[in-house]
């Protein structure tokens, strides 16, 4: 097992790695469809916290993969199997979803996680042994990820049998969390692995584009369950249509970028890039479930109030934004989005749920998609601008590719 290349040309995702997304299509879908009943039932607030921790479990084990695969990438059968392992842990995972969104049971979540991260150490084990110029930093990879699987394993035992309380679980994940989050950063330390950077942004912007498909998959739940009712009406077509347009604007804003050539100059600032994109994909997949309560909630009475319908569409996107900015600003020389429309536009969003109770939640999710639209617009246009002036603007989602 060697390094692969930094400057490989033409490296993209492999057959592999997207089938290895696709196991992670049915998690999400699993947590966003858990988490969408939680909010119809009325029980927002209190499904937040169990939808956060799961989808760390599912970024953490993606985002994992990926940044090895970019470096140790041999594609022999050792390299498939064990990759192949890692699929079945994510399947495991997706099947305690619901006990841990209903019950707080993290029990098969954590089997799950362990499978996957079991199977991660022995491909850092196999690159420390085969790859003697990293041999220290294959090993410490090895070493962190199993240490932080030992504290997750005590985190479950301990609660389960009611050691610690409650009370402690989340304090508890927060502290393995950071854990997790340290290891990369600690390991590296010896000698950085060779990570691709075109191949990394193809893979991050792969993985929205499954999240964005989650949204429409959530969201034609929500459609069957409002056909199911037989009460479609102006508001159903209302929230339908403006829940697509709001995934294109999304698109369009993500894809504004070509990270690539960002990453590739800007090295020292992959973790930060990579880390922010929790808080972009946790959102995108909280957006599928508020669509998804939306376009329900118009077919039937549903225990979710208008306000707290509206919100749980405006505030994913709010923070997907914000994120949006950030992340984009970390790899370009100069921001593509405008920090000052950035802004204004969150406060709008954030702001229209307040009007539900005199305009409907139907005309503030068409509000909501206007605002990222004329963000689209505004970004576009100034981008246009700037790139007649200095030929260095970025002006669609297809810019900047040969």
């Amino acid at each position: 097992m060697s390094a692969r290349p930094i400057d490989e040309p033409h490296r993209v995702s492999s057959q592999l790695e997207l089938l290895f997304d696709l196991t992670f299509v049915v998690a999400v879908a699993a947590l966003t469809a858990q988490f969408a009943h939680g909010v119809a039932d009325g029980h927002a607030l209190a499904g937040v916290i169990p939808f956060l921790q799961v989808f760390f479990a599912i970024w953490w084990a993606w985002m994992n993969f990926t940044w090895f695969a970019s470096s140790y990438d041999t594609d022999d059968v050792a390299y498939r199997l064990l990759t192949m392992v890692q699929m079945a842990g994510v399947l495991v995972l997706a099947a305690g979803v619901p006990a841990a969104a209903d019950h707080a049971d993290y029990g098969v979540v954590t089997l799950g996680y362990l499978i996957m991260r079991a199977a991660l150490v022995g491909q850092w084990l196999r690159a420390g042994l085969e790859d003697p110029a990293r041999r220290r930093t294959g090993l410490r990879y090895a070493a962190g990820i199993g240490l932080a699987q030992v504290g997750w394993i005590l985190r479950y035992l301990l609660m389960d049998t009611g050691v610690l309380p409650s009370s402690f679980g989340l304090p508890f994940f927060a502290a393995l969390a950071l854990v997790e989050l340290a290891v990369p950063r600690w390991a590296e330390r010896s000698g950085a692995t060779t990570w691709h950077p075109h191949h990394i942004a193809e893979r991050y912007g792969l993985f929205t584009i499954i999240l964005l498909g989650e949204s429409v998959l959530a969201a034609s739940r929500g459609v069957g369950g409002a056909l199911e009712a037989g009460q479609i009406g102006t508001p159903f077509v209302v929230i339908a249509f403006s829940g697509l347009v709001l995934l294109f604007a999304l698109w369009w804003l993500y894809f504004l970028v070509q990270a690539g050539e960002g990453l590739s100059d800007r090295r020292h600032r992959s973790y930060l890039w990579g880390y922010g994109h929790y808080g972009i994909f946790a959102a995108l997949a909280a957006l599928g479930a508020g669509l998804e309560v939306a376009v329900e909630r118009t077919g039937h009475e549903a225990a979710v109030s208008p306000l707290t319908s509206g919100y749980a569409v405006a505030v994913p996107v709010g923070v997907c934004l914000a994120l949006l900015w950030a992340v984009h600003a970390l790899v370009m020389a100069r921001p593509v989005m405008n920090p000052v429309a950035v802004a204004g536009c969150v406060i709008v969003i954030l702001a229209l749920p307040l009007a539900t109770s005199l305009v409907g939640v139907a005309a503030v999710i068409a509000a909501i998609a206007g605002a990222c639209v004329l963000l689209v617009a505004v970004t576009v246009t100034r981008g246009g601008a700037r790139g007649r002036n200095t030929g260095e603007a970025v002006t669609g989602p297809g810019a900047g590719r040969s």
